[in-house]
């Protein structure tokens, strides 16, 4: 065992250090290798002689003894003070990001947070009101005025904040939206597919934008209440025919005394009903009915013309006979006379029978049957 203590003290430890459990002495301290054995310093102080060249493999994490091969091991420190990473336990800060310089030396930071405040101010505080539109300001979220068109001014946000609406274009809600079908009940218990277009426009835009959650919505639901209503009120033949303009006058009357009851801030401008079709179900037999309708009011409609012709015809008698009569009072025998001659001229002509009062003529003669084979000339044949 002596032999093989020696022979490993012989050896060198293959991370430069030396010893005889080959343990590395300067491993912890970071100092220089231990001396060979014979030649270690003595407790009074350092030894003077210089630690021999190392020939063998050297320790990476240990610094390179002075007069060594020259090798220098890494270095975290020094490797983040390098980098910047780190100040190796309170040592200088490493170089960092620079915003470039103005030519006078002078840092670009302060005119640049200027120009940014003065374009928020002015996005902020300068608004313009279109000639269509108004403007509602809210300070901290609460109503605080209302701006009309023009060029106005504001406290920047987030103290103040303007919201524009436009409260002069007519806005237009079909109902039923799309191609749907909306079904309401009529007075005589039929139903009716109605469809119909409601316009209307903003009239107080503080009432609009705080008073209801969604006023849009409400206007919709609104108009279809009092349509549903309204129909409810009159027969089909007068919802689908002449009745249309009474109902669309109902429905706005309706909608306008709800919504200012709500305090809405709308106005209703006009209802227009736009289709009124019996169900899809029914409509064939619809048709039939109403077919049938128009041609017994086709007929009423002849039989009432001509009721007017005779009408007209027996006043036109009427009038004529007050006309005679009064010739008659003025004249009567004159009157008398004429009436009677026209009366028989009118009889006698439409008869084959021939009066003669001449005397000497043959009461047998057939003056009918000479008179129907008389000359078409107009020539006659006289007797003696």
């Amino acid at each position: 065992m002596a032999g093989t203590a020696s022979a490993m003290a012989g050896k060198k430890s293959p991370w430069g250090g030396s010893g005889d459990d080959g343990s590395d002495e300067g491993s912890s301290t970071g100092g220089a290798p231990a001396a060979p054995e014979g030649k270690r310093p003595s407790a009074d102080g350092p030894s003077s002689t210089p630690p021999p060249p190392q020939s063998g493999p050297r320790n990476p994490w240990l610094p390179p003894a002075s007069g060594g091969d020259g090798r220098k091991g890494p270095n975290i420190e020094e490797l983040f003070r390098k980098r910047g990473g780190g100040n190796g336990g309170g040592g200088g800060r490493g170089p960092g990001f620079r915003l470039p310089q103005r030519p006078d030396g002078k840092s670009w930071l302060p005119l640049g947070v200027a120009a940014f405040v003065v374009v928020w101010l002015g996005t902020s505080m300068v608004h313009r009101i279109a000639p269509q539109e108004q403007g509602v300001v809210t300070t901290f979220g609460s109503y605080s005025r209302t701006l009309h068109p023009g060029m106005t001014f504001t406290l920047p946000w987030p103290i103040q904040s303007v919201a524009t609406k436009d409260v002069t274009s007519i806005r237009r809600d079909s109902i039923p939206e799309g191609e749907g079908e909306k079904l309401m009940l009529t007075a005589d218990q039929n139903l009716v597919d109605l469809t119909y277009l409601v316009r209307w426009n903003i009239k107080d835009l503080k009432l609009y934008t705080f008073q209801l959650a969604e006023p849009d919505q409400t206007v919709r639901e609104v108009a279809e209440a009092a349509m549903r209503s309204s129909i409810a009120e009159v027969s089909l033949n007068d919802a689908m025919g002449a009745g249309r303009a009474t109902i669309e006058q109902n429905v706005r009357d309706r909608m306008q005394r709800v919504l200012d009851a709500y305090h809405s801030g709308v106005k209703i401008q006009g209802v227009e009903i736009k289709k009124t079709d019996p169900p899809t179900k029914v409509v064939d037999a619809f048709k039939e009915v109403l077919a049938a309708q128009q041609d017994a009011q086709s007929e009423v409609n002849r039989a009432e013309a001509w009721a007017q012709q005779l009408t007209a015809r027996a006043q036109g008698e009427a009038a004529a006979f007050d006309k005679v009569y009064e010739q008659y009072r003025l004249a009567p025998e004159v009157t008398r006379r004429r009436m009677y001659y026209e009366t028989m001229e009118r009889v006698l002509s439409q008869t084959d029978k021939v009066i003669v009062e001449t005397p000497g003529v043959n009461s047998y003669l057939p003056l009918p049957e000479i008179k129907r084979t008389a000359p078409a000339d107009g020539t006659t044949v006289e007797g003696k």
